[in-house]
């Protein structure tokens, strides 16, 4: 074989190469062909910032694409980043109010997404539309309440009696948790609990709680005029309820580790890893 032959077999090799690399499209395709659901519009599971025709040469998975997730996955080379949660402060990603106001923070964020060529992309709707929701398994198996399970309700659990207080350091150890805030009677005997991660709603949260099977009920995140009230009062009427406030993240977190679980078992061109976000809220010492 002659140089000049040899150099065009390798060129044409690396072309090959080159058109068979997987791009940011080609997993999130792969995505909707094992997701188990019908892919429905509208839907917030879109592309958020980068060029879907990128190639992909490792994938983060988190729970939200913070600034400091985004720092951790570009210096591990994982340039598609897929998120649960929204990465420019709000349901929809609509940056055009900030834009206009010229926002420093969003505009940093960004400009760190194009420098790094990263490529943003949320899976939220679907991935708790899957049978079961894909965040609650992963939560229940963090926290090992799978065989607490009500197999018709996935978000009751029957736990082994314990008290409220219990209930809820047993809860922020094993989600490794800083900060939980909880209503209720610290001495509260609890066997029947609910779970409802991340922002479910107030009107979710409080059917829950109408309950006579619910006495306890786990949830990221509420309006304190909504949910924390009703609670509230209905522990000053003697009702046997409470409520523990997990923060966000750690209520759903587990979820999207469980994902990249799964992401793994039809992607293998490439890393895929989890890169967890950060809890925001810290205690201070006294």
């Amino acid at each position: 074989m002659t140089r000049r032959t040899a150099l065009t077999a390798l060129a044409a090799l690396s072309a090959s190469a080159q058109e068979k690399r997987l791009t940011a499209n080609d997993v999130i395709e792969r995505i909707k062909k094992n997701i188990g659901v019908p892919w429905k519009t509208p839907t917030v599971d879109t592309f958020k910032a980068g060029n879907p025709d990128t190639a992909v040469s490792g994938i983060a998975v988190t729970m939200m694409a913070t600034l400091d997730v985004l720092e951790r996955a570009a210096a591990a080379n994982r340039n598609l980043v897929i998120t649960h949660e929204p990465t420019f402060y709000n349901h929809l990603d609509n940056t055009a109010d900030l834009a206009k106001q010229d926002d420093a923070v969003l505009a940093g964020k960004q400009a760190f997404i194009q420098q790094h060529n990263l490529v943003v992309w949320r899976f939220h709707d679907h991935w708790h539309a899957r049978r079961p929701d894909g965040i609650l398994a992963g939560m229940t198996h963090a926290l090992g309440w799978e065989k607490f399970q009500n197999a018709a309700n996935q978000a009751l659990f029957t736990l082994p009696r314990t008290t409220l207080n219990n209930l809820a350091e047993s809860v922020k150890q094993k989600l490794n948790i800083r900060v939980v805030r909880v209503v209720g009677d610290p001495q509260l005997e609890i066997t029947q609990v609910g779970f409802l991660p991340g922002a479910a709603g107030s009107p979710r949260q409080i059917r829950l709680l109408e309950r006579d099977d619910v006495q306890a009920l786990l949830i990221g995140e509420t309006p304190e005029w909504e949910t924390v009230e009703y609670v509230a009062d209905a522990v000053t009427e003697h009702k046997p309820k409470a409520l523990i406030i997990l923060g966000h993240i750690p209520s759903e977190q587990a979820g999207m580790e469980e994902c990249t679980r799964w992401l793994k078992t039809f992607i293998n061109e490439v890393p895929v890893e989890f890169i967890p976000a950060r809890e925001p809220f810290w205690l201070p010492k006294s």
